[in-house]
């Protein structure tokens, strides 16, 4: 289990509701790849291991009663 804030599991935000570009940070794009790459890592590691990987957010720990 990785445990992540949400905002780290999406894709960065490139347009606003009009449809125009926005700046985002190189750090959010470079840090949401680096996950990426990393959990497509950790399930391989899994399956051929016989384990389960899981990404797990702040909402997954709100449902299991766990305060943060």
């Amino acid at each position: 289990i990785e445990i992540k804030p949400h905002k780290q599991t999406i894709p960065p935000e490139l347009r606003n509701k009009r449809g125009i570009r926005k700046t985002v940070q190189l750090s959010e794009t470079l840090l949401y790849q680096k996950n990426l790459a990393k959990w497509k890592s950790a399930e391989q590691y899994a399956k051929n291991n016989g384990f389960i990987f899981e990404i797990w957010t702040e909402n997954k720990l709100k449902e299991l009663g766990i305060s943060i």
